[in-house]
């Protein structure tokens, strides 16, 4: 397998477990919680900051880094027209609906998207710091109005961006490996 098809299938695994685990702690934590906002806000922030991590592992090899960075920033929308897909084949009620509804959906990602890309900009690692000062914008994006705690000392207290970090750390290394 190439490296670069190599480092997203790795990179695409570890975004979609990090998510799945940021989600659920958040759902099980946050009482009212939409689990669709949560879901699609966590897989906008962990698919920026995934590309982030393997732009910088493959700096060297700035094509490489590129390519690996679409690929990765593309996971919302890939991960929303699979399971369209998959209501399609089943021949789910409403299943149409879905369909209909893509260029709305579409759009909706591309904001949250945004909104990550401006806070986690190209070619800089988002480390320890960037990630405090930025995870809690995510979290009050994430959480209802009206909670006892503010957005950071609710990171602080689930470990959410330790969580984090340590899945980009080792899409880093990955992509460092691949890279050199």
């Amino acid at each position: 397998m190439e490296p670069l098809a190599r480092l997203v299938a790795f990179a695409t695994a570890g975004a979609f477990q990090t998510t799945q685990d940021l989600v659920g702690r958040i759902a099980s934590d946050v009482a009212g919680a939409d689990v669709n906002v949560v879901a699609e806000e966590t897989l906008a922030l962990v698919a920026v900051a995934t590309a982030r991590a393997a732009e910088v592992g493959l700096r060297a090899n700035p094509d490489a880094a590129q390519a690996a960075s679409a690929a990765l920033l593309a996971l919302p929308a890939m991960y929303r027209d699979y399971f369209v897909g998959g209501a399609l084949l089943a021949g789910e009620d409403g299943a149409h609906a879905f369909v209909d509804a893509a260029e709305h959906d579409r759009a909706r990602l591309e904001r949250k998207l945004s909104f990550y890309t401006v806070h986690l900009p190209a070619g800089q690692f988002p480390g320890e710091r960037a990630l405090e000062e930025k995870l809690p914008l995510w979290m009050g994006r994430v959480s209802g109005p009206g909670l006892p705690e503010m957005p950071a000392e609710r990171l602080g207290r689930l470990g959410l961006a330790a969580d984090l970090l340590t899945h980009l750390k080792v899409v880093l290394a990955f992509a460092r490996k691949m890279g050199g």
